[in-house]
């Protein structure tokens, strides 16, 4: 499905964000991409959509290599490629239907997009996808009228629209509360789960990973230092990837937490 050969990114400074990642996430695999500050998650996922340029290596998405495509045939391939934002990236003084229709710009022409004229089907599609995140009722609102857990699952409707073969997803529970985190984090797996969707996702919260997706990988300095089930992320893989901590609270609290139901 994804596939990340040799992977690199050394910035103007000299600074390694991304050192040689070699990946590969088969169709239908949720994982979650974990590991300090600065250890290059971010820039792995824009480096796959190519928001950030590779300085070396290969991304295949597919039988099509994504790093030696032109510009024309980026914006193309990026059509199966949606991206869900931390900060969410809706357009405030827009409704919510107009977001998540915004997610179809890739497929309509420049005038359509400019007027927002949109078929018929991209619009029932949208009240489909509003309806499965519980927010149908909320299609006309502006987007700056909604609490932070509303605005990303806009932002997830928006992705979705794409109809995409991969999920990118960029610390979707960062700004938001612990019990809609387990709620947005639920969703973006649920749906994974009914699309047949990969999805890499880039988490700060250890307990959620472990929760809810079934691989991770713990990035350091660059480099893949953990790859495997979230069971195995014991208190000495913990250490190696972040450092000295009381990594074993960490874990109790995963095992111990009671579920929160959406």
């Amino acid at each position: 499905m994804l596939r990340l050969e040799k992977l690199t990114k050394t910035y103007r400074t000299g600074d390694k964000a991304l050192k040689a990642v070699d990946l590969e996430v088969p169709k239908g695999q949720v994982m979650a991409l974990i590991g300090p500050s600065g250890a290059g998650k971010s820039t792995l996922i824009r480096c796959i959509n190519r928001l950030v340029e590779p300085t070396s290596g290969k991304v295949w998405l597919g039988d099509v290599e994504l790093t030696g495509l032109g510009t024309s045939a980026l914006r193309r391939e990026r059509r199966r490629m949606g991206m869900i934002f931390q900060e969410y990236a809706l357009v405030e003084r827009l409704t919510v239907m107009e977001n998540v229709l915004s997610g179809r710009l890739g497929y309509v022409g420049f005038w359509r997009s400019l007027t927002r004229r949109y078929p018929q089907s991209d619009v029932d599609e949208a009240f489909r996808l509003l309806d499965r995140v519980g927010l149908v009722e909320m299609a006309d609102k502006r987007a700056d009228e909604l609490s932070g857990g509303q605005r990303q699952r806009v932002g997830i409707c928006r992705a979705l629209i794409q109809n995409p073969a991969l999920l990118l997803v960029d610390e979707p529970t960062a700004s938001l509360d612990p019990k809609t985190s387990r709620q947005i984090m639920r969703l973006i797996c649920e749906l994974c789960a009914e699309r047949g969707l990969a999805a890499i996702i880039n988490i700060h919260d250890v307990a959620l990973a472990q929760m809810f997706v079934s691989r991770v990988i713990g990035l350091r300095f660059g480099a893949v230092e953990f790859d495997g089930p979230p069971e195995a992320l014991t208190p000495e893989v913990l250490t190696t990837i972040y450092g000295e901590e009381d990594w074993q609270a960490t874990i109790r609290k995963v095992d111990e937490d009671e579920e929160v139901q959406p």
